[in-house]
């Protein structure tokens, strides 16, 4: 390691400290965002409400009042349940979809593949607009439903043409080789094509996942039941509406109080909201690494 840093020129070397650097600043540019928070969600409510500008560490002493009052909010667990429903079936239903979709696709053998590809791309990049797709969503009794929530978007066109361009790079021989031995198309999906894009798959499908969590502009207009609302419309509604009465009437909080613990509610919901999808990324990271190497070697 010494001897290829003696190796590097002066202007290599002023390179990576400039890159060192940063990358050093553009860390703390995302993750500050989120220690701010954090910070503030087990601050003093007291000093947090008369608090303005940077702050680096909690005010006061610690506390996790915020999040008692943030999970005694009833519209919290409500929340938590349909994202959970809306992100489950929601996934299956659009991986199930895609596989099967792209798999058919990238096949030499497929029938107007071509044009139903630059059919499917087209919705990319010209779409109907809001009004003729809740109109369509209310012709069909969707209206205020949680199919009317995942069925209008089962597919996405960017994670179809991924998926589809993963299942062209699978030799067309391992195919041939089934058919030999008797396999049909659902095994060779499922048998063959499946594990060989296992990389792509874990990244389309955390994708999938990502967006249901965050979701919140359909669910608003389609959606006029609070008990269907997903965490992210309930999120929404405590920030932008200022709607944080359900939590701070709950429990000691007094009438003079509300005001304090108003702002420290926000932060506290906040995390709730996010930590849990930013727990799953850990876990796929060795997809991405491999999802961005496909295609890089030629064998």
């Amino acid at each position: 390691m010494a001897a290829s840093r003696n190796l590097m020129t002066k202007g290599e070397k002023a390179f990576a400290v400039f890159n060192y650097i940063f990358m050093t600043l553009l860390c703390i540019v995302c993750i500050y965002p989120l220690w701010y928070v954090f910070v503030c969600s087990v601050s003093d409510p007291v000093q947090l409400y008369a608090q303005r500008g940077v702050m680096w560490w909690p005010l006061g002493q610690w506390s996790g009042r915020g999040y008692k009052l943030v999970m005694e909010n009833p519209n919290i667990p409500i929340g938590f349940r349909n994202t959970l429903i809306y992100m489950g079936v929601g996934t299956l239903l659009n991986m199930t979809l895609t596989i099967m979709a792209s798999y058919g696709l990238s096949r030499k053998g497929c029938y107007w593949n071509g044009p139903i590809m630059k059919f499917i791309a087209f919705t990319m990049y010209f779409q109907g607009g809001l009004i003729p797709f809740y109109l369509m969503v209310k012709a069909m009794g969707l209206l205020d439903t949680y199919a009317g929530i995942i069925l209008p978007v089962a597919v996405n066109t960017w994670n179809l043409i991924v998926m589809r361009t993963s299942f062209a790079g699978i030799p067309d021989s391992l195919e041939e080789s089934a058919r030999l031995d008797g396999a049909n198309d659902w095994t060779i999906l499922w048998r063959i094509f499946f594990p060989l894009a296992q990389a792509t798959i874990a990244v389309i499908a955390l994708f999938y996942a990502v967006n249901w969590w965050n979701n919140w502009f359909n669910p608003s207009i389609f959606l006029s039941t609070k008990s269907k609302y997903p965490l992210q419309l309930v999120l929404r509604e405590i920030l932008l509406k200022n709607d944080t009465s359900s939590m701070t009437q709950i429990g000691s909080v007094g009438q003079s109080q509300q005001e304090q613990f108003r702002m420290l509610v926000k932060y506290c919901t906040i995390i709730v909201a996010t930590v849990p999808i930013l727990v799953v990324y850990p876990f796929l990271q060795r997809y991405f690494v491999k999802g961005v190497m496909i295609g890089s070697i030629k064998g």
